[in-house]
């Protein structure tokens, strides 16, 4: 009797257990996605029942709330640092850093369900770890209007967060709480690949999943030659074979598709740029904002799961290949500080679109584009996915930086940067930076007026430096993350986002009719000095007209003038 009853016994159990994990996308046919509450016990509920799954939380966020972590291992084994010596390949993936783009975090929690109940199976040398949701502040934040572009779900969260700053461009500057538990998150969990899930604007076309995929240049060494020649073209496939056929990202909304189009360049602000600072390879799945929301989710279940069959399969290669360029990195001498597009060259994709044209608007009256649906086609185009490095520079032996500017020896620390202290006062040669010319933005972006085209000169100087300044020593794993952010010239370096814009003013200087007597004085002792004044009042007729410029280029080559003054506090010993 009892053997009889066994198996109906485990059938009620398991019916149970599983009408106690559909999800709200689920109950409600695909038309909602999970609340911010809602996922949070989804997973905990799920963590409380199963050994394989795992719940933490890391730091907070600008809403208050903990940043959540959801790990999975087959075999219960939740340590980092075993999972290295084991060779499993990491996977983190990040959801709802725009909870207006909610795909990710429903088809992750659809995932880790059927994994923890088998109906989906997990490769044994992968380990999964999920941010259930990023924006935490933007979740709590729901509306039904914000993302006009898209179709569904019902309801959903707001692009900014409890700061209103967009995640996707903090991940540089911190300003938020919650890119420092990231980083908490990320380098605790030195992951092999990341996967940022996003929903797309832009172009329409007939792909439900298209994928941004940081270029190999930019990644660099034996794990961005292996990313582009095996590993991307390895989840195109698997994609294909589960009928979601996938295209790179489309970088562009009304253009000639015949003319192809440029990968999208991801400086380290965006999470796929930061996560090639560190040897990662990085993903941004974008599905397509006008197919249905239930379409979406099931394309990236599909993409999760080839991207944890593709890391099974290459494993040993992916940790052999990652671990040879953060090596490389340590003895790498050169740098790019940017990137251009190679126009030279391109890969041949397959594009799947829809004849565009023009009709009249009924908002204006005007021409306006549409995408006829009737009219899909077919095409091999042109994919510029090739990137040359730019303003190369030569990686000092240290880097020096006066205590004064600790927030960023904070945010190299928070990054695994390893930082030492002067024991005592010392005098030491370096190469000073001066800011010699900049622009800044007029408009404010992130909560910051950002400097570019920066004009440097270069000086050796013996400058004093105290016990306790700090001192980092080239040579580690974050070399490229060193460089790119303490080089002014750098796309996302700490000056392109004024971090030391204190040095950008002036703190002393002089009334004119007093600096008058002490200049023509210092004049007389310096020649020198008033043969350059002479010639450049020759050269220069405005300068020549102008009795303040004159006396301003004294004050400013004379001892009285501070040396602080646009020198640039950061400094390189060679």
């Amino acid at each position: 009797m009892k053997k009889s009853l066994a198996p109906c016994f485990v059938f009620v159990i398991s019916f149970v257990h599983a009408q106690n994990l559909v999800t709200p996308f689920e109950k409600s046919k695909g038309n909602e996605t999970a609340t911010y509450t809602e996922c949070i016990n989804y997973y905990n509920k799920l963590a409380a029942s199963n050994t394989t799954i795992a719940v933490k939380t890391f730091g907070s966020s600008d809403a208050g709330y903990p940043l959540h972590l959801v790990l999975y291992a087959g075999d219960s084994n939740f340590n980092p640092a075993q999972w290295q010596q084991q060779n499993k390949v990491v996977i983190l993936v990040n959801n709802g850093i725009h909870p207006g783009e909610p795909d990710g975090i429903d088809a992750s929690m659809l995932l880790l369900r059927d994994l923890v109940t088998g109906k989906t199976k997990a490769p044994s040398n992968v380990v999964l770890a999920i941010i259930p949701i990023y924006n935490i502040g933007g979740s709590l934040n729901r509306n039904s209007f914000s993302r006009v572009n898209q179709n569904g779900p019902n309801s959903f969260g707001f692009r900014g967060n409890a700061q209103n700053l967009d995640l996707n461009r903090d991940f540089i500057k911190n300003d938020s709480k919650e890119a420092k538990a990231f980083a908490g998150i990320f380098h605790w969990l030195e992951p092999d690949i990341f996967m940022d899930n996003h929903v797309s604007d832009g172009a329409d076309y007939q792909h439900t999943m298209t994928l941004l995929t940081t270029q190999q240049s930019k990644l660099g060494g034996e794990i961005g030659i292996f990313l582009h020649d095996v590993f991307e073209p390895a989840l195109f496939k698997g994609m294909e074979e589960r009928k979601w056929p996938m295209c790179p990202y489309v970088n562009f909304e009304e253009a000639n598709p015949d003319k192809g189009w440029n990968a999208f360049y991801d400086p380290p602000r965006y999470s796929s740029g930061y996560a090639a600072l560190f040897q990662t390879m990085a993903f941004v799945p974008e599905t397509h904002m006008l197919k249905p929301f239930a379409d979406r989710v099931h394309s990236t279940y599909a993409l999760i799961q080839v991207m944890m069959e593709q890391a099974s399969k290459f494993a040993k290669e992916i940790k052999q290949k990652r671990r040879a360029s953060i090596e490389a990195i340590k003895h790498q001498s050169i740098f790019p500080l940017t990137w251009k597009v190679d126009s030279t060259k391109n890969d041949l994709i397959t594009f799947l679109g829809y004849e565009d044209g023009k009709k009249k608007s009924g908002v204006t009256g005007m021409d306006r584009l549409f995408y006829d649906h009737s009219k899909p086609f077919t095409k091999q185009v042109r994919f510029y996915n090739y990137y040359i490095g730019d303003k190369l520079i030569n990686k000092p032996k240290a880097y020096i930086i006066p205590q004064g500017w600790y927030a960023v020896a904070d945010l190299l620390q928070l990054n695994k940067v390893k930082v030492q202290r002067l024991q005592k006062d010392s005098m030491i040669e370096v190469e000073a930076y001066r800011i010699n010319n900049y622009k800044t933005s007029p408009r404010a972006y992130e909560k910051h007026y950002r400097h570019s085209d920066v004009l440097l000169s270069k000086s050796k100087q013996a400058i004093q430096f105290l016990k306790g300044d700090y001192v980092i020593y080239t040579g580690q794993a974050t070399d490229r993350f060193l460089v790119e952010t303490l080089e002014p010239e750098a796309d996302d370096s700490y000056f392109s986002w004024n971090f030391f814009d204190a040095i950008l003013q002036q703190k002393e200087g002089y009334s004119d009719y007093r600096w008058e007597d002490i200049a023509a004085t210092y004049l007389n002792e310096h020649p020198e000095l008033r043969a350059r004044l002479e010639e450049k009042k020759k050269a220069d007729t405005n300068f020549a007209a102008s009795s303040p410029a004159q006396l301003d280029f004294v004050y400013k080559n004379s001892p009285y003038y501070e040396p602080a003054h646009l020198r640039y506090p950061v400094y390189r010993v060679n």
